[in-house]
């Protein structure tokens, strides 16, 4: 069993995920090894908060050039997770 500070990694925070927290929804770099319910879990337990749902997306490293040789940044995978309305989390509206 990994430890609930272990699974989420980091929240990602771009134009998209910023939109998504205005619909109570949150975006984190998580664990490749972790499932839905554990990311569930973690969020709770994390940040005293009752996620309703959690989406989970591998994402594809992209192609990019050095110089003449080519390679690819590392492939994630990210968790998207759904508050109940009227919850937030205090660590993303600070930021």
């Amino acid at each position: 069993m990994m430890q609930y500070d272990s699974i989420l990694i980091e929240p990602v925070l771009s134009e998209k995920s910023n939109g998504l927290r205005e619909i109570g929804q949150y975006v984190f770099r998580i664990d490749p090894r972790a499932t839905k319910l554990m990311v569930k879990e973690a969020v709770r337990r994390l940040f005293d908060v009752h996620p309703i749902s959690c989406s989970i997306v591998n994402v594809k490293g992209k192609p990019k050039r050095l110089r003449n040789r080519s390679g690819y940044t590392s492939s994630w995978k990210k968790a998207i997770v759904r508050l109940p309305k009227g919850e937030t989390i205090k660590v993303f509206e600070g930021a």
